[in-house]
């Protein structure tokens, strides 16, 4: 009986598998890129949030109509910009009064919406178009505050 010797340098009897690295790296970019873009998505939620809730804040404290569209919009503009956003991409619907006008206990709803980019890479920032994420907080205007009529749904 003879011993077969084992020749290292012969690639007889492979299999396979070399092509599984390749693969498996292209997996975890594509992985990566997911997560950076469902953390883009939620890092812009938690923004328009803010900025929807501080102009419905400041909305419903202002002493008149046109005093509080104004401070409103600059809150809402103030708290995207806290959060490092852009505030000339914040839309900022005009506030919808459930309970008809600008007078005490009148419910109103604040909009505020921002785009996410298709393709968000951490340092490099986003490219292409994707989608916009929309946020509403609603208040109901100061129901002791003097100089304003009453209204609102109960009349307050």
């Amino acid at each position: 009986m003879t011993r077969r010797r084992i020749d290292w340098s012969d690639d007889a009897g492979q299999v396979g598998g070399i092509e599984a690295i390749p693969f498996g790296l292209l997996i975890f970019v594509i992985g990566t890129l997911l997560v950076a873009q469902a953390w883009a998505v939620i890092d812009v939620k938690l923004a328009v949030d803010a900025a929807a809730r501080e102009g419905a804040r400041t909305f419903v404290e202002a002493p008149d109509e046109a005093v509080a569209l104004a401070r409103s919009d600059a809150a809402a503009r103030e708290a995207i910009t806290g959060h490092a956003r852009d505030p000339a991409k914040l839309v900022i619907d005009p506030p919808d009064y459930l309970g008809g006008t600008f007078a005490r206990c009148t419910p109103i709803v604040f909009a505020a919406h921002y785009p996410v980019p298709a393709v968000t890479l951490p340092w490099i920032g986003g490219q292409g178009d994707g989608f916009v994420v929309s946020a509403t907080h609603s208040e109901l205007i100061d129901p002791y505050r003097s100089g304003l009529p009453a209204g609102g749904v109960d009349g307050c």
